[in-house]
């Protein structure tokens, strides 16, 4: 089965943060929930994860509601389950309790076998001056390539 193309990317994510190391998770969803993604309504702007009990939870995320969903529709913002394993869960909760660093989801879509996956990151804020700093290594690349787009 073929499925559309959806990469839902958190933008701010890389900008905002510093991420150290990468984790692709599952996400527990409903069935109004998964067809609204696939169609591509969904955003990952002002989300964050945090670990309780033992599991982590993705907070503020937003899946549009499906437009042929019935009563059972889902809410657009909820809290939602990421699918890791033990040790990723603990080493998350480790480095989450951490001064300065938090869990930042970076990615959202759809695998080959049509699952929706996320990949979220540790992150540690960045300051204002590494934000200037990482504008002006992106307008560089930008002008690298213009240059050797004209020759």
């Amino acid at each position: 089965m073929q499925f559309k193309e959806i990469n839902i990317k958190n933008k701010r994510a890389t900008y905002d943060y510093a991420i150290s190391e990468t984790f692709t998770a599952g996400i527990v969803l409903t069935g109004t929930e998964i067809k609204s993604i696939r169609m591509g309504k969904a955003s990952l702007v002002d989300t964050f994860c945090y670990v309780a009990n033992g599991e982590v939870w993705i907070k503020n995320m937003y899946i549009a509601e499906y437009f042929y969903g019935t009563y059972n529709n889902h809410a657009a913002r909820r809290d939602r389950k990421l699918l890791l394993n033990r040790k990723e869960i603990r080493r998350l909760e480790k480095t989450g309790k951490e001064a300065g660093f938090t869990i930042v989801p970076m990615r959202l879509f759809i695998n080959d076998r049509g699952l929706a996956k996320m990949v979220i990151g540790i992150g540690r804020g960045k300051k204002e001056y590494d934000k200037r700093q990482s504008i002006k290594e992106r307008e560089d690349r930008r002008s690298m390539a213009r240059m050797f787009e004209k020759k």
